[in-house]
């Protein structure tokens, strides 16, 4: 049975959007380097071919592995949502024991990007995090030991 998997609305759009290029301009540019392995002659060693069909296995793995996260996929009804504790969706902001403040929006794994300051629902700090309210203290367990954060502000 496959994993229903959370996704934000813009999240699922980019899976989709990631999909239909696959399917087009994909298979297209394999479609492309095959054809220019064939008419090189001898298949049987024939490299480029070879490496041509490999990557075709690849990307229509790629392609079946996405349609299946996609058709298992729910995108999350925002107004649903309590932001009076840490959950999917919310951004939280922390204080560090250093004093440092920082603001974590929780996703998917398959949304999360540290740049963008979205990280993983399934990640240590937001396992720590999620349930907590504003004043409590989530303690994290890092591989620099355990961390405590102070939990700042919630919000959607």
């Amino acid at each position: 049975m496959a994993q229903v998997t959370y996704y934000t609305a813009e999240g699922l759009q980019k899976l989709s959007d990631e999909l239909t290029e696959l399917k087009t301009k994909g298979r297209a540019d394999i479609a492309r380097q095959i054809a220019e392995a064939t008419d090189k002659g001898d298949l049987s060693e024939n490299a480029e071919y070879d490496a041509a069909k490999d990557a075709q296995g690849h990307l229509e793995a790629k392609i079946a592995n996405l349609a299946n996260l996609i058709a298992n996929a729910r995108v999350i009804d925002e107004s649903k949502l309590d932001n009076s504790k840490v959950g999917i969706l919310c951004t939280v902001k922390i204080k560090a024991p250093t004093g440092a403040e920082m603001s974590y929006t929780l996703v998917s794994a398959k949304e999360a990007n540290v740049r963008e300051n979205k990280i993983s629902i399934d990640s240590p700090i937001a396992q720590g995090l999620v349930g907590k309210k504003v004043g409590e203290v989530a303690e994290v367990k890092t591989p620099r030991g355990l961390m405590k954060f102070e939990i700042l502000d919630i919000s959607l």
